[in-house]
């Protein structure tokens, strides 16, 4: 029985004590399931580390595609911008204590 196709550790995290992991993402079924730790004081954070997955999903796309990182960074904005206006699906958020872990 095989698990989830999961993403290395980043190198510069490895053998550091003070590393904690906030967020993982998974495609299941087309779908995306998450399990995240709040991790930041304040909210604003989230905003800057979306912002950052965005500009390194942007450079991957501009690396292994036809698009620019421009043009990647615009479409994701684009959408996100959309889904914050009117969410496609809003989907829910369980504590661990309720998700068994």
């Amino acid at each position: 029985m095989s698990g989830p196709k999961e993403q290395p550790v980043p190198p510069d995290v490895v053998g550091r004590g003070d590393a904690v992991e906030v967020l993982r993402a998974f495609v299941v079924d087309g779908g995306l399931s998450i399990a995240f730790q709040r991790a930041f004081e304040e909210p604003d954070m989230w905003g800057l580390l979306l912002v950052d997955i965005a500009r390194h999903a942007s450079r991957a796309y501009a690396s292994e595609s036809e698009f620019t990182e421009d043009e990647a960074l615009s479409r994701i904005v684009e959408m996100f911008e959309a889904e914050i206006a009117r969410p496609s699906d809003p989907g829910s958020t369980l504590p661990r204590s309720q998700q068994g872990h």
